[in-house]
Formats: C-alpha cells, structure tokens, sequence
C-alpha cells in the first residue's frame, strides 16, 4: 500500500513543474544584455569611425605637407577614410535597423542578438583590416628605406594586434552565443 502511495506521489509530481521562470527577472537580465551590447556596439563603432578618420587625415596632410611622393602612404590614407565612410554607412543601416523591434521581452531579446551579431561582423572587419593596413605600412616604410629594427617592431607590433583582435572577437561571439542560447531555451519553454 504504501508503494502505491509513493507511486501516486511520484507521478503527481513529475506532472508538475520543478521551477518557475522569474519573468521579471528574466526580463531584466535581457534589458541588461541589450544596454551592454548597445553600449559596446556604440563605442567601438564611434572609435572605429574616429580613429579611422583622425588617422587618414593625418597621414594624408603629413605626406602632402612633407612634400611625400610615397604613393602607399597616400593610399594608406585614403584606405583608412575609407573604411571610416564605411562603418558610418553601416552604423547608419544600424541604427535605421533598430526600429523594426518590439519592446517586448522576445523583442528586446531579438533586438541584442542583433545588435551582438552586428559586433561580431564590425569585430570580424575590423580583424581583417589589420592585414591591407599592415601591407600598406610595410609597403611605406620599404618605399621610405626605413630601418630594418622599424620594420620588425611593426611586424611584432601588427602581429600582437591580429592576436588581441582575435580575443576581442572571440569574446563578442560568446556573447552572441549566449544570447542565441537563452532564445532557444526560452522558446523550448515556451516563454517566448
């Protein structure tokens, strides 16, 4: 009898849920991820634009005002104003993109993972850059005679770069994937 009672008992319960979705606090977590994002988004775009634009700018007026005929320091320049104009056309289609999402809970979810992935590509750019901009240096520096010691240091320096960059996009694509992760539970829970 009492093997029957605890039967009873255990098949009540598997019936029942184990736990209980804090939806609020769910919901928190996922405005959080979004300011983050956004936040991060944000700052590496308008560094990225700056950057790009101060640099090429400079490169551009101190080849010109040295009285330069170093053809790859001019297309070093422009290259960098380009990928400025770039991102900014980007970060335009961005933020015109934000719109389309809810502020709901499935939407603000949307919308950082979407913001996320846009961060992986910019990362992902940004990585693959490093190799015409290093071409382009070299290229200077060999057209320049410079030192052999300057051009090693710039070869160690653009490879410790490529490397930290790599970090940096491996830890935006985690954070992706942890986003994407938390959709799919949450649509294999039914919350979403």
């Amino acid at each position: 009898m009492e093997f029957d009672e605890m039967r009873k008992i255990w098949d009540t319960q598997n019936n029942e849920s184990i736990y209980v979705i804090n939806e609020q606090g769910l919901y928190n977590r996922i405005l959080n991820k979004k300011k983050q994002a956004f936040h991060i988004t944000n700052v590496s775009e308008m560094m990225s634009i700056l950057v790009n634009l101060a640099s090429g700018s400079f490169i551009i007026a101190y080849n010109i005002q040295k009285s330069g005929d170093n053809l790859f320091l001019y297309l070093l320049g422009v290259w960098m104003l380009l990928c400025s104009l770039y991102i900014t056309i980007y970060r335009v289609r961005r933020l015109k993109g934000n719109k389309k999402f809810d502020r709901t809970l499935r939407g603000d979810l949307a919308f950082s993972i979407s913001v996320t992935a846009y961060q992986v590509r910019l990362s992902q750019f940004m990585r693959w850059n490093i190799f015409p901009l290093s071409l382009l240096m070299l290229l200077s520096m060999w057209d320049g005679a410079k030192s052999l010691w300057l051009v090693s240091g710039t070869i160690i320096f653009l490879s410790i770069v490529y490397y930290l960059s790599g970090l940096e996009h491996n830890f935006y694509k985690k954070l992706n994937e942890e986003l994407e992760i938390l959709r799919d539970k949450l649509e294999n829970e039914d919350v979403l």
